[in-house]
């Protein structure tokens, strides 16, 4: 009998185990409330039981214990939200191997907006990149079949796959316009950090973080120095169209840029569970000249953690668009029955140091700049090109425009104060 077999059997066992006790405590005539609680267990879980063992010896095809429990667990944590799941075998080994920065599939993160199966940003460099997704478009269908009620876990399942395998996508697009069908061919993705520096005019100077991976920390520092050593005397930080990636990456770029001490971010759950838990800055500030950020609707999770902490201690202006909003904490918790499988569970969300909830709001830049959907797939165009610098130099991207001249007018302010 195999392990996911047993939890079968052992639901069977608790109820019996819960009808119990619940006899029990009622002839040593406890809390009326006590009672009523055990008796809604008792309840529920009896629902439950009876209707696995229905599918089990009645369902049109025969089903396995085990697929009946995999669906049946799946679909409780989906129902609590989008990020919850339970995560069978080679899932949960494929999880750990995304976090150190490789896999094979499309290269987009994707969430569940307005019940919609949405791209939050494809990454820089990967297939679907090259084929043209951008944040905001809809998965409309995966080879053929409508992703309307299809969870995050299952979709990201049919997306990904071994490289040179293809995938076909229904797909509309974030600006409006028809569906589009698109056929992308799946490749090794391997998560870039840190892209784009150059002297943007004037000392102003610009770097792109397009995820937050294991080594964004150090190998932003290693391009600041650079431009430090060009002449910069500002920055403009890149955040548009970054999903996010590891909270232990946005800690330490926050730590780059904020005095020893300050708040970065602090984490809530249910109370009574899951204490309230902050994260401040434990290393001395590396710099502190002017820095804007970039903000869209494609900056999400860390990004949104770095923007929000960078805003409310004002030490970056914030230009641009509107963020994401996806701002919890997972966590992943291995089953003692069955130690290759684990479930992933919404424990937390993350608040600003001033005690602003991100998850399902965003943050909202300081000096708003709407583009047109048009004028940012132009720009993504041009960040792929292999000579970035020339294709930009007749690309006009408002938002960056319009942080260079803040950081301009920043500039200009601090060095008459000086003097």
């Amino acid at each position: 009998m195999n392990q996911r077999h047993s939890i079968f059997y052992a639901l069977s066992a608790l109820l019996v185990f819960v009808n119990v006790v619940a006899c029990a405590w009622a002839q040593e005539d406890v809390d009326v409330v006590e009672t009523n609680v055990q008796e809604e267990a008792y309840s529920s879980m009896e629902v439950l039981a009876e209707a696995l063992l229905h599918v089990r010896k009645h369902y049109v095809e025969e089903k396995t214990y085990d697929q009946i429990l995999d669906g049946t667990l799946d679909s409780l944590l989906s129902s609590l939200d989008p990020y919850s799941s339970f995560l069978m075998d080679q899932e949960y080994e494929g999880m750990r191997d995304d976090t150190e920065g490789a896999y094979e599939g499309i290269g987009v993160h994707i969430g569940i907006k307005d019940h919609q199966l949405t791209v939050i940003a494809p990454i820089e460099g990967t297939p679907g990149a090259r084929a043209g997704l951008h944040s905001g478009d809809r998965i409309v269908a995966i080879e053929g079949e409508l992703t309307k009620g299809l969870s995050l876990r299952d979709a990201l399942k049919l997306l990904r796959g071994r490289k040179g395998s293809k995938v076909r996508l229904t797909i509309s697009p974030s600006g409006g316009g028809e569906d589009r069908e698109l056929e992308i061919v799946r490749d090794v993705v391997e998560v870039p950090s840190v892209k784009g520096r150059k002297l943007v005019q004037d000392g102003i100077g610009y770097l792109r973080i397009t995820q937050f991976a294991r080594p964004t920390a150090s190998n932003l520092a290693d391009q600041v120095e650079m431009l430090l050593n060009d002449g910069m005397e500002a920055l403009v930080l890149d955040l548009r169209g970054n999903p996010g990636g590891l909270l232990s990456s946005a800690i330490e770029v926050s730590e780059l840029f904020l005095k020893k001490g300050k708040l970065i971010v602090s984490t809530k759950g249910r109370e009574g569970v899951y204490p309230e838990k902050s994260v401040v800055a434990s290393r001395r500030m590396s710099h502190d000249f002017p820095l804007a950020i970039l903000i869209n609707q494609g900056s999400a999770s860390a990004s949104e953690i770095v923007a929000g902490a960078f805003q409310d201690h004002k030490r970056a202006v914030l230009v641009g668009e509107q963020s994401y909003g996806k701002g919890s904490v997972q966590s992943v918790v291995k089953l003692k029955s069955d130690p290759a499988s684990a479930i992933r569970l919404t424990t937390a969300r993350y608040y600003t140091p001033s005690g602003r909830m991100i998850h399902g709001t965003g943050i909202a830049p300081d000096v708003p700049v709407s583009i047109e959907s048009d004028e940012w797939r132009a720009i993504v165009k041009a960040r792929m090109t292999s000579e970035e610098d020339s294709a930009s130099e007749a690309l006009i991207d408002r938002q960056l425009e319009r942080a260079v001249d803040l950081l301009h007018a920043i500039t200009i302010f601090n060095s008459a104060a000086h003097h």
